[in-house]
């Protein structure tokens, strides 16, 4: 049986951890010295350690300790704004903005001019006024509360009409009845799953009446025997009634993406157009900014929003205002937003030439990993909800045999790669792969 005496002492191992010491400083070495030892006195391994061991164990496991949790990593899944990987990548002048605003004070809620208090909207409201032809505009932290602070303002106490088809509910378990209930609204659902008619909400308003509701069922699509009220013609109801409306479209997008060859999807200009006194949308979306909740609507409305005392808890701070402005600011330059936009650029990738990166790569990669690999045809999805039941032509690798452990390896990389197991491979499809290089480099971290 090993004899624990003869481990070295924390103090003897301290004496040859300057370097380590340098780095992450005397107490945390001492921990992960004595969690070391412990580990080794409950196994009683035979034979023990020694004192170069047990440092070099200590070297990997602070190394391991060290990394950020939050790391970076290739998406080959082919969900181009994939939630649980951080949906929108920023566009370089994005990120340029949030580097300056992060390394120096900001004229955040100063005045230049006056040099007095300003407002942190005051950054962001002109840009999407112009963008989407609303009177006025607000911006929070995303759009959840978005509708959360809309519905709060505009109809706490009161009824919210919405199409029982329309009570969506998206990742996290985000249901549109329970925020309706955390803003101290009363929902009034009209009409059944898949058909509403416009006297349903016409029986519907009522004295108790707040508003009426549109929500974009971005995630889901119901098809067949439909029948749902457009929203010109609930904006007339709701006029006619002395009520708002307001249009939640979810994702949101400022431009018709139908000129980058993708399926439409209702821009925010035209939902203003359409007559709702309030839209809401998303910043990290389609938008492709930081994740940002933003409210365009009449001026009277958005004023009694930034009042709402909600308004402060879910405020943005410089960091992303700064992003947010750099990314809308693309926008007014539309000829040249595919080449800018990461979102754009990769949902725009002609199939051809994701088929050639994959011809390129997959002897290198079978060499590489020493597996079976084969060129295979992919159907990417934009992600977060935006067009679900579409999906765009693209292609990838397949990877076999033992997928699961194949995806198991390729996660535990330095740099982890994130495919998805399908027919019995895993399949990297290469829409977001931004060059050969990074999917190399990564294999061989």
């Amino acid at each position: 049986m090993s004899d624990l005496r003869s481990l070295p002492s924390v103090d003897r191992l301290l004496a040859d951890c300057g370097p380590l010491i340098q780095t992450h400083g005397r107490p945390a070495v001492t921990v992960a010295l004595r969690a070391e030892l412990a580990t080794i006195r409950a196994n009683r391994p035979d034979p023990l350690p020694d004192a170069r061991e047990i440092l070099i164990r200590v070297v990997k496991s602070m190394a391991s300790e060290a990394q950020s949790r939050l790391r970076p990593v290739l998406n080959l899944t082919g969900t181009v704004l994939h939630t649980n990987l951080g949906r929108a990548l920023l566009a370089e002048s994005a990120i340029e903005a949030a580097v300056a605003a992060m390394r120096a004070p900001a004229a955040l809620e100063f005045d230049l001019d006056s040099g007095g208090r300003g407002e942190r909207d005051s950054h962001l409201r002109g840009l999407l006024c112009e963008l989407t032809g609303a009177e006025d505009a607000t911006v929070v932290n995303n759009n959840a509360s978005a509708v959360l602070i809309v519905l709060n303002t505009l109809a706490k106490g009161r009824e919210a009409i919405v199409s029982r088809g329309e009570l969506i509910e998206i990742g996290g378990a985000f249901r549109m009845p329970a925020i309706m209930e955390q803003a101290g609204c009363i929902l009034r659902e009209v009409g059944t799953t898949n058909r509403t008619h416009a006297k349903d909400y016409l029986q519907a308003i009522g004295p108790d009446t707040g508003l009426l509701m549109k929500v974009h069922t971005s995630n889901y699509r119901i098809e067949g025997f439909t029948k749902e009220v457009s929203a010109p013609e609930l904006a007339l109801m709701a006029h006619q009634a002395g009520l708002p409306l307001v249009n939640d479209l979810g994702s949101g997008t400022l431009v018709d993406l139908r000129r980058w060859g993708l399926k439409p999807e209702p821009t925010v200009a035209e939902a203003v157009a359409e007559g709702a006194d309030v839209v809401t949308f998303s910043g990290d979306k389609l938008l492709g900014g930081p994740q940002a909740g933003f409210i365009v609507g009449k001026r009277e409305i958005i004023t009694a929003i930034n009042r709402n005392p909600l308004k402060r808890a879910v405020r943005m701070d410089k960091i992303r205002i700064a992003a947010t402005e750099a990314t809308l600011r693309l926008y007014r330059d539309p000829d040249r937003l595919a080449d800018r936009l990461p979102t754009l650029r990769l949902l725009a990738r002609p199939e051809p030439e994701i088929r050639a990166q994959a011809e390129r790569l997959a002897p290198r990669v079978a060499a590489k990993l020493g597996c079976r690999v084969r060129v295979t045809d992919c159907a990417s999805q934009i992600g977060s909800g935006a067009l679900p039941t579409e999906t765009i032509p693209s292609a990838g690798l397949a990877l076999g045999p033992s997928p699961e452990a194949l995806a198991e390896r390729l996660r535990g990389l330095s740099t982890p790669i994130i495919g998805r197991i399908h027919n019995d491979e895993l399949i990297l499809d290469l829409r977001c792969l931004p060059d050969d290089a990074a999917l190399l480099a990564a294999i061989s971290g």
